[in-house]
This record gives C-alpha cells, sequence and structure tokens, in this order.
C-alpha cells in the first residue's frame, strides 16, 4: 500500500501527540479556535509554518499557495480562495497579526524568468502574473545579466513586499491597520538553515527575527 506510511503516521500522532495533548486538543473542538495570526506562506513542501516557529493547534490560521502570493482585493463574486481565507480570518475570526512568509529557492519566483510554454499550466500561468512587480524591481536593482541566484533571492523578498502591498487594497485589512488592531509582517524563510528574516519597512531591508 503506497499510503502505508502516512497510516503508520496518523496512527503515531494518534498514540503519541494527540493523547499528550488530548485536553487542549478538545477544547479547540468545544470552544472554536481562536487564531491570534494569518500565516500566508507557500505551498513548497520545505515550508511547514507550525514546524518553522513551533506553534500549536489553535494558533495559526494559515492559508498556502504557489508562491505566497496575494491577488489585490477585487469585488466580485467568483471564485477567490486566498482572498476568503484572508476574508475569513480578518473579518471572522478577527486575527490581530497578518505573517506574509516567503522563502529562499522559491519555485514560483525562479518560474517568473523561464516562460511556460505549456498549455496545460494555464491557471500557474495566470497566477504567476501576481509575481511580475517584484521581477520588474529586482531586474531595475541587479540586471539580467548579473549573478543569477542573487537576483532570483531578491526577486523572493521583493515579493513579499509586494504581496503586502496587495494586501493593503483589502479595505477591510486597511481600516484595521488605522485603528491599529492589526499587524502586517513580511518574514523570510532560509531553508538553507531554518532561520528566519523580518521586514523592516522603515530601513527597507530584511534583518534577522531571532
Amino acid at each position: 500500500m503506497k499510503l502505508a506510511k502516512y497510516a503508520e503516521g496518523n496512527a503515531l500522532f494518534q498514540r503519541a501527540y494527540f493523547k499528550k495533548h488530548e485536553e487542549d486538543l478538545l477544547s479547540l473542538v468545544e470552544n472554536g479556535q481562536h487564531p491570534k495570526a494569518l500565516f500566508i506562506g507557500c505551498s513548497d513542501s520545505r515550508v511547514i509554518p507550525d514546524l518553522m516557529v513551533q506553534t500549536k493547534p489553535g494558533d495559526l490560521f494559515v492559508i498556502r499557495n504557489v508562491g505566497n502570493f496575494v491577488p489585490p482585493y477585487k469585488p466580485d463574486e467568483d471564485f477567490h480562495a486566498t482572498a476568503s481565507g484572508i476574508e475569513y480570518a480578518v473579518s471572522v475570526l478577527k486575527v490581530s497579526e497578518i505573517i506574509i512568509c516567503g522563502h529562499s529557492h522559491c519555485g514560483a519566483c525562479k518560474a517568473l524568468y523561464e516562460p511556460i510554454s505549456d498549455p496545460s499550466l494555464i491557471h500557474t500561468k495566470k497566477w504567476l502574473q501576481l509575481g511580475e512587480k517584484a521581477k520588474s524591481m529586482a531586474l531595475l536593482t541587479h540586471g539580467k545579466d548579473g549573478d543569477k541566484e542573487a537576483l532570483l533571492r531578491v526577486t523572493e523578498k521583493l515579493s513579499i513586499v509586494s504581496q503586502i502591498d496587495n494586501l493593503l487594497t483589502y479595505p477591510y485589512i486597511k481600516k484595521r491597520l488605522d485603528d491599529e488592531t492589526i499587524y502586517i509582517h513580511g518574514w523570510y524563510y532560509n531553508i538553507e538553515n531554518g532561520s528566519i528574516e523580518y521586514y523592516d519597512p522603515e530601513h527597507y531591508e530584511f534583518k534577522p527575527l531571532a
């Protein structure tokens, strides 16, 4: 059975972690969830929010997508997965923090420089347009003929800043920011060593979170 290891993992989870924390986990069932933060991260399998910051069930409301992108606010009744998650976390769960977390060696940011020719990847191609602003800014500062890896690292960080700008187009977020009842953070996770940097908007640079 190909999924046997997952079944074994779940059995171990029930015997060990769940049993040890059963009271807290059942409390989340009875009292509902009240996360303090919305975490918008990448779907990359190497980026595990709760593992990275050692949070417990109920601490984070997590949205993951390709590239940890945030589409600008669009007030229509189409299907908007990321926007609906943001709306629920901010307007219903009343989170007080929003974290947009990018990471090193991001496949989405790398794909910005490798045009997609496969016609079956229509949704991916469209979604990557949300990274074009970061790509343009990165090319302005580093140029296309310089160090490719350095260009990608800069693109990854500038994308975080760009997604924060997109968050500010959501009127209910802007209102809560003005009321100082919510705060937005930009994080950059280094998959090489597990460290996290945060964006300092006053100095326009990323600094160690620790």
